[in-house]
């Protein structure tokens, strides 16, 4: 009886896939093939030729050095609020990948700022090696508010196993296509995730806007030297595309803290008919559904 018990406990939890994760699935495979078969892409000769060089209180580059100091903010911002969530408000799953995305914007801060205090490839691998955190931890979060838990924690896995190896190859070979997929097939990948109906309960995090400050980000990066011109040489479009990608991290601390006011404002009218916190965050998730 007991072998059987376990039998069938097991053949519960080998739930097939839905379509939705089937098609994230194959999704990432794409992702896979054009990273590895894809067409060579070299790194620019002009990569760290950034346009203000300007230096400031002994920091050189300082603006594109004190710009990444928003990345900690938000970061350390982020796993604050995280800390103060009562227990059961947030699932475990969104709490883990929560944590590596703000936890990453912290790392993505000091490899970002170890860069740009002098740039080269050297500093380069260790920038993109911290941008790989928030990056899993913002798709987990993605698949797993649209898809499934197991469709976060799968995407976030593969991130964070396709992207140190993409860094890496980069580094040994020279070809950015690996990395570029990581970078922009991951966020398109979150494109298609913010097209699907969020599921009950889950972190409510605006992908959209997330989308349209990392879009915004790459647009002014692509025109550092122009941006820079263009204010006569009062800010670069590299130093405001550190700004706007820390501002990524905006729609998830909304989230957070909706959740933090909701579970606050729920829980003590459950509290005084005499049931247990535990049993009062689910009537509160239930009476939110």
């Amino acid at each position: 009886m007991t072998m059987t018990f376990r039998i069938s406990h097991l053949h519960r939890r080998r739930q097939p896939l839905a379509p939705a994760e089937t098609a994230l699935l194959l999704g990432l495979a794409a992702l896979l093939a054009l990273a590895v078969l894809g067409p060579v892409v070299p790194a620019s000769e002009h990569q760290h030729g950034f346009a203000d060089q300007r230096a400031l209180w002994g920091i050189p580059c300082a603006l594109d050095v004190l710009s990444n100091l928003l990345f900690a903010l938000g970061g350390m911002w982020g796993l604050a609020v995280l800390s103060r969530l009562q227990p059961g408000v947030l699932d475990s799953s969104s709490r883990a990948l929560a944590a590596l995305f703000f936890g990453g914007l912290v790392c993505t801060a000091v490899g970002s700022s170890v860069y740009h205090w002098q740039p080269h490839d050297a500093g380069l691998l260790w920038d993109r090696l911290g941008m790989v955190l928030p990056f899993a931890g913002l798709l987990g979060l993605a698949a797993h508010g649209r898809v499934s838990a197991r469709a976060g924690h799968a995407s976030a896995v593969a991130v964070l196993l396709a992207g140190p190896l993409a860094v890496v190859w980069w580094a040994h070979t020279g070809n950015l296509m690996p990395w570029a997929v990581v970078q922009l097939g991951g966020m398109f990948v979150v494109l298609a995730l913010a097209c699907l109906p969020r599921r009950t309960d889950a972190l409510g995090v605006h992908l959209g806007a997330v989308i349209g400050m990392y879009a915004v980000a790459k647009l002014f990066e692509a025109a550092d030297h122009a941006v820079y011109d263009a204010t006569a040489q009062w800010v670069s479009g590299h130093s405001l595309k550190h700004v706007f990608a820390a501002g990524a991290a905006w729609p998830v601390l909304l989230a957070l803290t909706a959740l933090r006011h909701s579970a606050d404002h729920c829980v003590p009218d459950v509290a005084r008919s005499g049931q247990n916190g535990a049993h009062a965050v689910g009537v509160a998730r239930r009476s939110r559904a």
